[in-house]
């Protein structure tokens, strides 16, 4: 059975990819300091500004490494170029989790899966760096996956809408800003189509639409009823439509594995979840 690490496993996205494949393969996952993973016995603490990951790999064993990983910290390209070595030497493979970050600097038409990477953010500068290096590595033994906002379920982005809405504080929306959305229930059933069939390369991973922001969020909150309106603030970034979108045009999957921005609300609101197709 294909063992599989979870670099970044108790986050939001990191949880829904361990659900998901557990029952498949064997699979470990990593968590930071969070309360509540200790006693399980297939996740293990590491955190890539402390700790290298060698020790853990050479314990794991794994034929397949998904880096999850959030933030900017210069320590995460020290701790991938070890994935990246281990990967290499054991003729391994390693699927990266990237972000539509990397185009944030092209503001008039979406981005597919082989136009030039170039951002302003510094979140988006350091996807494209450890982009860079996998796409260094032999063929067959990456996969980069572009993922746009991720929402569903229990999502941090869900609960911070949800929560600037009870307390009555600001939300900011972005009226010129042109998406598409993700939902981690349908990214993890991708992931697992893309494990399955041994897939490499770059793939977007986001729904098929696109839709304005502000749009996006008024049908979050419609589908949501709750008691209380949401107070917005309009952030525009510029007089015309910016597009932060990650379309698939080379790499496309299954019909059936595809997805559309209603469905991701549908997801949030619990109208999609596992089991209620």
């Amino acid at each position: 059975m294909k063992r599989i690490l979870i670099i970044g496993g108790s986050g939001f996205l990191g949880r829904a990819l361990y659900k998901e494949l557990h029952p498949y393969f064997n699979v470990y996952a990593t968590y930071c300091n969070q309360l509540g993973y200790g006693k399980n016995k297939r996740y293990f603490e590491y955190d890539f500004r402390e700790d290298s990951p060698t020790k853990l790999l050479k314990f794991i064993k794994p034929d397949l490494i998904i880096s999850a990983l959030r933030g900017e910290d210069a320590g995460q390209f020290v701790a991938h170029d070890m994935l990246i070595d281990y990967v290499v030497q054991q003729q391994a493979r390693l699927i990266f989790l990237s972000a539509a970050n990397v185009f944030d600097s092209f503001r008039h038409y979406p981005s597919y899966e082989h136009d030039k990477t170039f951002s302003e953010s510094a979140y988006g500068k350091g996807k494209i760096k450890i982009e860079n290096k996998l796409m260094r590595m032999p063929p067959f033994s990456w996969t980069i996956a572009r993922l746009p906002m991720v929402f569903g379920a229990g999502a941090p982005r869900l609960l911070a809408l949800k929560t600037a809405i009870e307390n009555q504080t600001p939300y900011e929306i972005f009226p010129n800003s042109v998406i598409n959305v993700a939902a981690a229930y349908f990214v993890t059933q991708q992931l697992h189509y893309i494990i399955n069939r041994n897939l490499w390369g770059i793939f977007h991973l986001g729904s098929d639409d696109l839709i304005h922001h502000d749009e996006f969020i008024a049908q979050l909150v419609d589908g949501l009823k709750l008691s209380k309106k949401p107070c917005y603030t309009h952030v525009y970034a510029s007089n015309i439509d910016r597009y932060i979108a990650v379309l698939p045009k080379y790499n496309l999957l299954p019909k059936h594995l595809r997805y559309t921005s209603e469905a991701v609300v549908q997801n949030c609101l619990g109208v999609i979840t596992p089991g209620k197709q």
